[in-house]
């Protein structure tokens, strides 16, 4: 009788596991709220994506409320979201871009082409600043307070139906 219930246990273990899988399987990731939610915004010092002489750090969101936007030029998705980029910065809402894992001149040549709404665009070539704030795919927007404390966090591309939610989102917490 014992044989036979040490047989069941690997059946058993795998029905357990694939149901974990499964249940996994079904899970948004993007509903999830990011853990940097409430936390100061990741220290960093990289160069702008305009001079590499100009380096930033994460002061330059201090001050004012910031959206800060990650891209790349590789991303096709990113070449959507620009129009409603451009929106929000005519509305008054200051972005601030971080060049994901691109090169300098691909970068540019984005911009050129689909326009620059960004105050600023931080260089990553290496994705370092978007491994600490747990990017995981572009395009990815945080929303950060004056003092430097991300207080929202949206992953994927803005629709143009989400361009007044996330204006309402920055006078939130103006």
């Amino acid at each position: 009788m014992m044989r036979r219930l040490l047989l069941l246990l690997p059946f058993v273990v795998f029905l357990g596991l694939a149901f974990f899988l499964y249940r996994g399987l079904s899970l948004d990731p993007s509903a999830r709220e990011s853990a940097l939610i409430g936390q100061a915004f990741p220290a960093f010092t990289l160069p702008t994506l305009e001079d590499p002489d100009t380096e930033v750090d994460e002061s330059l969101l201090r001050g004012q409320i910031s959206l800060v936007n990650v891209w790349a030029s590789w991303c096709p998705t990113c070449k959507e979201e620009m129009p409603q980029l451009l929106t929000l910065a005519e509305r008054g809402v200051r972005l601030v871009g971080i060049n994901y894992k691109d090169t300098r001149v691909k970068g540019r040549e984005f911009l050129d082409e689909f326009g620059d709404p960004f105050e600023v665009n931080i260089f990553d070539p290496d994705g370092d600043l978007g491994f600490e704030l747990g990017v995981y795919g572009v395009p990815e927007t945080f929303l950060v307070d004056a003092e430097g404390i991300i207080r929202y966090k949206h992953t994927g591309y803005i629709t143009p139906e989400d361009v007044e939610r996330v204006v309402q989102e920055v006078a939130k917490w103006r």
